[in-house]
C-alpha cells in the first residue's frame, strides 16, 4: 500500500474508531476524476460539480462510508418518530466527516498532495432539493455500493450511516463496482418495506417527492432543534439498514 493511501484510510479508520460515538469501521472507496459516471451526473444535475471543478489538479476522489452501530439502527424502527439516536448520530456523523476531511487536508498537504472538500449536508440547492456534490453519487462511483428503491446507497454493511469524500492530487486505484445488487427489490426479493415505511408516502418504485420528504424532515429539525439541526429521518433505511 503506498504511503499516501496509508495515510488516508489510516486517518479516516483512525478518527471514526476512537468516536466512541457508536460508528463501526468505515468502508473506504476510490474514483476515477474521468468516470463517465460523472458526466452522467453532471448531466442529470447541471449544477452539480464535475471532480476538476472541485479540485483542479484532481486525479482521485475518495469517498468513505462511516456505518451506524446496530442499536442506533434498531432506536429508528420502534415507531413513526425518529430517534433521538438517529437523530443525534446524524449530526455527530456529519462533524465527523467535516473532520476527518480537514485532517486528511492537512496531513496530505505535507505529502504535497492538494486536496479540496465540501461539507458533509447542507450544500444543496434550496429549490430542487439536489447538491452541488453528492457524496452519496460519488460513492456510488467509488463502488462503495449500489442505489436501493428508498434512493439510499445500500452498501455491503447496510445504509444506516452518512457519507463523505475529498478529492486529491495523487493518483490511487478506482476501486471495482459491485457486481451484485444490494437492494432486496432489485436483486429480485420483493420487500419494498421502504415504501410502505416512509411517513409522508414520499417514495414511489420510480419516484420521490423530494418536498414532500424535506418538509418532513425539517419538522424532525424542529422537534430535535435542542440538539442541533438534524433534518433527517430514515424510516425509509428498513431491512437493509444494518448489514453483517
Amino acid at each position: 500500500m503506498s504511503t499516501i493511501r496509508a495515510i488516508i484510510e489510516g486517518t479516516i479508520n483512525e478518527t471514526v474508531l476512537k468516536s466512541s460515538l457508536g460508528f463501526k469501521k468505515p468502508l473506504i472507496g476510490y474514483a476515477d476524476p474521468n468516470d463517465p459516471l460523472f458526466l452522467e451526473l453532471k448531466n442529470l444535475h447541471p449544477h452539480h460539480l464535475m471532480p476538476e471543478g472541485l479540485l483542479k489538479n484532481v486525479k482521485t476522489i475518495v469517498a468513505f462510508y462511516i456505518p451506524f452501530n446496530i442499536e442506533i439502527a434498531r432506536s429508528n424502527r420502534v415507531e413513526i418518530k425518529v430517534s433521538e439516536k438517529w437523530a443525534s448520530a446524524y449530526i455527530n456523523t456529519n462533524s465527523l466527516i467535516n473532520e476527518i476531511c480537514k485532517l486528511l487536508s492537512e496531513k496530505l498537504n505535507t505529502q504535497g498532495v492538494e486536496s479540496a472538500y465540501q461539507i458533509a449536508t447542507h450544500n444543496f440547492d434550496e429549490k430542487t432539493l439536489t447538491a452541488t456534490w453528492s457524496h452519496r453519487s460519488v460513492a456510488y462511483i467509488a463502488g462503495l455500493g449500489t442505489f436501493g428503491v428508498n434512493r439510499m446507497l445500500i452498501t455491503p454493511v447496510g445504509c444506516a450511516g452518512r457519507f463523505g469524500s475529498i478529492a486529491i492530487s495523487h493518483f490511487i486505484e478506482p476501486t471495482a463496482k459491485p457486481d451484485k445488487e444490494y437492494c432486496l427489490f432489485f436483486e429480485g426479493k420483493g420487500c419494498l418495506k421502504c415504501l410502505k415505511n416512509c411517513p409522508v408516502s414520499a417514495l414511489t418504485e420510480n419516484n420521490i417527492d423530494k418536498p414532500l420528504c424535506y418538509e418532513r424532515l425539517l419538522k424532525v429539525a424542529d422537534e430535535y432543534s435542542a440538539i442541533g439541526f438534524a433534518d433527517v429521518c430514515g424510516k425509509c433505511i428498513g431491512p437493509c439498514a444494518n448489514y453483517g
